[in-house]
């Protein structure tokens, strides 16, 4: 067994450290494996297509789509404008905007990169013409940003509600609170940093300003009514929201707002394939490496390693999420979910722990491991747009960091902030 754990976990990490594609080297290691234990090299295809072909899944590309249509619409700056005249000159007015609009945008495309690179188009420009840092600007966007996979749509809901048949609507509507808690959590330091460099925000919309503002930025706050009111309603699955979305943000963009064109949508189509065939090809190769784990009794093994540490549920707890945390240095979300659902499964089962409370805990913890380098996808994106090296905004990223530990305490601590609003839908 010792051989088999070094076949499965050997290959992959000297793939990593060699700095190929995560993605690679989960599919080169599930290879090894197979072939070197005579798993069934047959059954390769089959298992990687079994992992994709599920109707849940579809959810997650039309949400790509979505979030990019509605995004290149202008839906970003119009949003942006509104909230500002709300908040007017208080102290980090622009970055309290900043930490609103990431809560609120995180409803509408359920992906962490694809957020960033919408707001921080608008905002980072902005923050630094008032000001602001442009490490600080940038790193707070990225840590926003990760908001998108806690609150619904969430495309890391997706993933773990397919591995382990959880509802899906049910777990949409626990990520409500613990991200607006994220979201206040993220507010505290970017208030007090904002406060100690004396970057406040300009003056307070009139209120024919706020009203044409909210004109403006009414078909986009309309998005994640309609998104989860629809599902929450009966009227449509979470995969059928998502294709509602996608003619939702054409209906917008060729329509009322008018700013989307042939040539523009051709250009969203093509970032929405890119971004969907990297998800799917990470889900497919992780859920092979994951079936070769459990297979050889890899997975059962270092689940029952975990429960002899401590029969004690609390410490347990922490202990998987020290696990997670620090696989979030290395691994992205939906590797972390193939790879380490299995293995935690069998211990919410052993402590009775309920399943949709504990998909909330790790999602907030893999939002944490967006940010968290070397492996942070918000980061790069991030630095890309703020025009940073990833060195520089790597140091600045460190306070948003301790926030967000502070709101996965609270999540970890108190599971009703999670249950409370599934069992007000009657989702549990």
């Amino acid at each position: 067994m010792e051989a088999a754990g070094l076949w499965f976990f050997g290959p992959f990490a000297l793939l990593l450290a060699a700095g190929l594609p995560v993605a690679v080297g989960l599919g080169v290691a599930s290879v090894a494996v197979i072939w070197q234990f005579d798993l069934g090299v047959a059954g390769i295809s089959p298992t990687f297509y079994s992992n994709l072909a599920k109707f849940q899944l579809l959810a997650i590309p039309f949400f790509i789509l979505a979030g990019l249509i509605l995004e290149r619409c202008g839906i970003s700056k119009r949003l942006v404008d509104f909230v500002s005249l709300l908040i007017g000159p208080v102290h980090g007015g622009l970055a309290l905007v900043a930490v609103v609009c990431c809560v609120f945008f995180a409803g509408i495309s359920g992906s962490g990169p694809a957020d960033t690179a919408a707001l921080g188009t608008v905002l980072i420009p902005a923050m630094v013409a008032r000001g602001y840092a442009r490490p600080f600007a940038s790193a707070l966007v990225a840590s926003g940003g990760s908001i998108a996979i806690i609150i619904p749509p969430s495309i890391a809901f997706i993933v773990y509600g397919v591995i382990t048949s959880t509802s899906i609507p049910a777990l949409f509507a626990a990520g409500v609170f613990p991200g607006l808690v994220v979201g206040a959590c993220l507010a505290i330091p970017a208030y007090l940093h904002a406060r100690r460099h004396g970057w406040r925000g300009e003056r307070w919309g009139t209120p024919a300003e706020i009203w044409r503002a909210f004109r403006a930025s009414v078909w986009g706050l309309l998005a994640p009514l309609i998104i989860l009111g629809g599902i929450y309603g009966g009227i449509f699955t979470p995969t059928e929201a998502a294709i509602v979305a996608v003619f939702y943000g054409l209906l917008v963009g060729s329509v009322v707002y008018r700013t989307l064109t042939w040539a523009g949508l051709w250009g969203i189509l093509r970032e929405a394939v890119v971004s969907s065939a990297v998800v799917m090809l990470i889900v497919g190769f992780a859920g092979l490496y994951s079936w070769a784990g459990s297979t050889l009794g890899i997975l059962d093994r270092i689940s029952a390693g975990i429960l002899a540490i401590s029969q004690d549920p609390r410490v347990v707890i922490w202990l998987i999420n020290l696990i997670v945390f620090l696989a979030g240095y290395l691994l992205d979300g939906i590797s972390i979910f193939y790879i380490f659902t299995p293995i935690f499964m069998p211990i919410v089962a052993r402590f009775g722990w309920d399943p949709i409370w504990f998909g909330v805990v790790l999602t907030v913890n893999i939002a944490i491991g967006q940010v968290t380098p070397p492996v942070a996808v918000n980061l790069y994106v991030a630095a890309r747009v703020g025009g940073l090296s990833f060195e520089e905004l790597s140091r600045a990223v460190w306070p948003f960091v301790g926030a967000m530990l502070l709101a996965l305490a609270a999540v970890t601590l108190w599971p009703e902030l999670s249950l409370w609003l599934p069992r007000a839908f009657g989702l549990r």
